[in-house]
């Protein structure tokens, strides 16, 4: 049989904690184990990589510099063992999953809100839901479906398309002096925030009212539309957002409209899944829901539907 030169989730824990407390006895402590057996976990785990991890120092143990390099992987291998068992404990003996990725501020603004009634609906159902800015492969991602702009949609995933893209200029009432008191020319005169994956949106805004955009794009710059509303929430300048996603903000009067133009975002959001998924009785269920959802299913409090 050929040697296995993969160390064991122990020696793993007793390099980690011999790493953090800077000796054996330290280190034993804090796994429940005995000094004996945290020396032996190192001892084998060193054998096992053919270099010295550690070094002594004053009666303590310090890391080489292998050690160091070692012990950011080591770090980063637990952590994604200790996230696996959590997910799995999430599920609490129930057996269904629903892995999704959402484009962040959608998920935030327009998706959460929302969940409490597919969760009345689909109990047994448990969603795991993370963020995607960029088009997801659902051959390399673990996912079951994402929630994006249909531009997003990577080849060979099949999608439903179930909100389209209106983009209004808002800011705080403060900066924008007042609901739609702004003209094209005394928007480009604000700072005006950008979104990084998006950014030749007010390059449209402006060249659709003939406007040279060049000498006038300016202001910061931010990962996403979640981050863009909250410096426009700070005065920060001006932010040109889908609709329904500064909905809540609209109706709280934290922000306002700065214009009374819109721009079409060229592409709808919608459900992006492979395949293969279509025939899964809770991802049927899911896109059902979904689907009435955006269709004009009852608003959650404060969201606003955005159809």
């Amino acid at each position: 049989m050929r040697r296995s030169y993969t160390p064991t989730i122990g020696e793993l824990q007793a390099f980690r904690a011999l790493a953090q407390a800077g000796s054996a006895t330290s280190a034993a402590q804090t796994l429940g184990l005995t000094q004996s057996a945290v020396s032996r976990s190192l001892q084998s785990l060193e054998e096992r990589l053919g270099v010295r991890l550690f070094h002594r120092v004053r009666q303590r143990l310090g890391l080489s510099d292998a050690g160091r390099a070692f012990l950011r992987d080591a770090e980063r291998i637990l952590a994604e063992i200790d996230g696996a068992v959590l997910t799995v404990m999430s599920f609490g003996g129930r057996e269904k999953l629903l892995r999704l990725k959402v484009l962040p501020t959608f998920a935030s603004t327009w998706l959460i809100p929302r969940l409490k009634s597919f969760a009345a609906i689909a109990p047994e159902i448990t969603l795991d839901v993370t963020s995607a800015l960029g088009p997801v492969d659902f051959s390399r991602d673990p996912a079951d479906a994402a929630i994006q702009r249909l531009e997003l949609r990577s080849r060979g995933a099949e999608a439903i398309a179930l909100l389209d893209e209106t983009l209004i200029v808002v800011a705080c009432p403060e900066v924008a002096g007042g609901a739609g008191a702004l003209d094209d020319a005394a928007i480009a005169k604000l700072p005006l925030l950008q979104q990084a994956t998006r950014p030749d949106l007010w390059l449209a805004f402006f060249q659709e009212a003939r406007m040279d955009a060049v000498s006038i794009l300016r202001g910061p710059r931010f990962e996403h539309f979640g981050m863009v509303l909250a410096a426009a929430r700070a005065g920060l300048g001006a932010a040109l957002v889908p609709e329904i996603l500064v909905a809540p903000d609209l109706a709280a009067g934290t922000l306002v409209r700065a214009s009374p133009r819109t721009m079409d975002g060229g592409s709808p959001y919608g459900l992006i899944f492979p395949p293969e998924r279509a025939d899964n009785d809770g991802f049927r269920l899911f896109r059902d829901w979904l689907i009435a959802e955006a269709r004009g299913g009852a608003d959650p409090a404060g969201a606003g539907n955005g159809a």
